[in-house]
């Protein structure tokens, strides 16, 4: 064999190794450039929409889910909490919700999709300095004002008062209801939080 022809071999085999080792280099680091274009999976749960089931929140019940790193709470008020809701209008700094803190479809006494409807979801972040309410539905409580305290959300912090449609007390120090986020129903028992 000819020294020529092992020349001509050894460069074809080099040729040929580097070239595939250069396209492995090159996927090596397209792959991760690509990548990193893409949102992670932190930045799409905190964007993203929540599926709740609400046919497992008993009459009476909150639940708790939580939207773009906030509380959002799900309430599935009694009848009987429905028509409280009519008698405190008095009392209350914006009772027909004029502010714009919900979407068009829950600017009503309810506060939800259908007026009079049970379930009511609303952001879980009091509008006064940005503490969380706690659910307070026992009627009457003497440390809330006794006969005129018919149930809803306390916030601890300041003192701020919500009813059970997240609508703000008079006198206290937050300045507006408790905000709505957009959400809509999949089906009779399941809301997407997130979409309107």
């Amino acid at each position: 064999m000819d020294n020529n022809e092992i020349n001509k071999e050894r460069r074809r085999f080099l040729t040929l190794a580097t070239a595939g080792a250069g396209a492995v280099a090159a996927a090596g680091v397209a792959v991760p450039f690509a990548a990193s274009w893409m949102p992670s999976e932190k930045a799409k749960a905190a964007g993203a929409s929540v599926e709740v089931d609400v046919s497992k929140v008993e009459a009476g019940q909150l639940t708790i889910a939580e939207w773009r790193g906030k509380p959002i709470f799900i309430l599935n008020r009694t009848d009987e909490q429905l028509k409280d809701l009519a008698t405190l209008d008095s009392s209350l700094t914006d009772p027909n919700s004029t502010a714009d803190q919900q979407p068009e479809y829950a600017k009503n006494p309810t506060r939800a999709i259908k007026d009079k409807e049970n379930v009511w979801v609303g952001i879980g972040i009091c509008t006064h300095l940005g503490c969380s309410p706690t659910y307070r539905p026992d009627v009457g409580a003497a440390d809330l004002g006794g006969g005129s305290w018919k149930g809803g959300f306390f916030c601890p912090c300041h003192g701020s008062k919500f009813d059970l449609a997240g609508r703000v007390f008079a006198g206290v120090p937050a300045p507006a209801n408790l905000v709505i986020p957009p959400y809509k129903y999949l089906s009779d028992n399941v809301i997407l939080v997130g979409e309107d």
